[in-house]
């Protein structure tokens, strides 16, 4: 016997089967959108930190060998020598002071020589796209327009630009003391933020009453997640960089120098960024504590454990991958703020690395922004390069946490 659906049944049927592939035509044009949009990104950015640059040097290399001896196979005296005749004596002799030539090492010192004498100098600069796509023309261009210029294709991330403090000339410039501010501050962040956004979570949980005061705390610390982070710029301004000046100085300990005047150091950093994402640290870890079984805990009460010894022996445990999850969504804003920085007072241009939690900084968003704002081409492909280096340490900083993550999850 065949079965009969009644006729208003079939129709609310067949909508639903049409409601159904309209949405996952939506989320599924979504989710090609997004990609694409990060492709995009990921193009923009990788097409500006390669490709041809036409390099002119103030003297050519050749003409600086010695009885026909090139200038890379001289000895360290020999390029001493060099150096000695073709700068002034003061600009030796400071060069001298921060780096004693006769210890320098035959690649150092030619380094020297090759910045200080042959002075290289970008005339102009192509995308990876020109340069892969239209070779033709850049060489044209060149030949019309800098007949004397060496065409060479570079990649903006070398060992240089790594290992070099700021500079103005693009040849020179690095981020090494950039790097060095970024891992100081987050490193500073995490310490802060992390302890203190677990305890409150496990206290709002699984110890606080359910009254006014408390729901207002909670209220308090969901509306705080969506705050401006420029707001948390001017409390950092405010608190930590004035009205606690002897102590994010170091003054109070011992440690004051002229790198940390004023407060505007890494404690002062590492203490704003750690207030911004403590909301986000709280809220993700009651998340994950919340959405521990019950059970678990009666079980744990019915073998005689106290409540501290049910929450970090089966809450916790239970809870840490998702306490990490949002830890690692925390940092990975922490390490791309910029305005909290720049209120308080981080350097724009700094060129010596911070050596302590009292040290002047920098960063790498503030080192990228300082350079996007440069009139000069190649400084657009330094910030380039730099923002690479950026996603390549969020992306090492995240497996990291990853990696507990999942070892916690099993």
């Amino acid at each position: 016997m065949r079965l009969t659906l009644p006729p208003l049944f079939v129709i609310n049927l067949k909508r639903r089967h049409l409601l159904e592939r309209i949405w996952r035509v939506v989320f599924r044009s979504s989710t090609v959108i997004g990609i694409i949009f990060l492709s995009l990104l990921l193009y923009n950015i990788t097409n500006q930190s390669f490709g041809y640059v036409a390099e002119e040097t103030k003297i050519d290399p050749d003409s600086l060998s010695v009885n026909g001896v090139p200038l890379k196979q001289l000895t360290v005296l020999e390029l001493r020598d060099i150096l000695a005749k073709n700068i002034s004596s003061g600009r030796l002799r400071q060069l001298d002071r921060e780096n004693p030539l006769l210890k320098m090492s035959n690649t150092e010192i030619y380094n020297l020589v090759w910045a200080e004498v042959v002075k290289p100098e970008i005339k102009a600069s192509w995308s990876l796209y020109d340069s892969v796509f239209n070779k033709k023309k850049v060489f044209m261009e060149v030949a019309i327009k800098f007949p004397k210029a060496e065409l060479k294709f570079i990649s903006w991330i070398n060992p240089v630009f790594l290992s070099s403090s700021q500079s103005s000339d693009p040849l020179k410039a690095g981020i090494r003391t950039a790097i060095l501010g970024t891992l100081w501050t987050v490193f500073l962040t995490l310490i802060i933020a992390f302890p203190l956004g677990v305890g409150a979570a496990i206290y709002l949980e699984e110890y606080a009453d359910d009254n006014r005061i408390n729901r207002i705390i909670q209220t308090n610390i969901n509306n705080l997640a969506g705050v401006p982070s420029i707001i948390y710029g001017m409390l950092g301004l405010a608190i930590f960089v004035r009205a606690l000046e002897p102590i994010t100085s170091g003054t109070i300990f011992g440690f004051s120098t002229p790198q940390s005047a004023n407060g505007r150091t890494i404690l002062s950093a590492g203490l704003t960024l750690a207030v911004l994402v403590l909301p986000l640290i709280i809220i993700n870890a009651q998340e994950a504590i919340r959405s521990v079984s019950n059970s678990i805990r009666q079980a744990s009460y019915g073998i005689g454990a106290t409540k501290w010894q049910t929450v970090w022996s089966h809450v916790l445990p239970g809870a840490i991958p998702g306490i990490l999850t949002g830890s690692i969504l925390a940092i990975s804003r922490a390490i791309g703020e910029t305005a909290p920085l720049v209120v308080i007072g981080a350097a724009t241009y700094i060129t010596f690395d911070p050596n302590n939690i009292f040290s002047k900084f920098t960063s790498l968003p503030i080192q990228i922004y300082q350079w996007t704002a440069r009139p000069q081409a190649e400084f657009r492909n330094l910030a380039a390069a730099a923002i690479l280096v950026l996603l390549a340490i969020l992306l090492s900083l995240n497996g990291v946490a990853i990696y507990f993550r999942n070892r916690y999850r099993k």
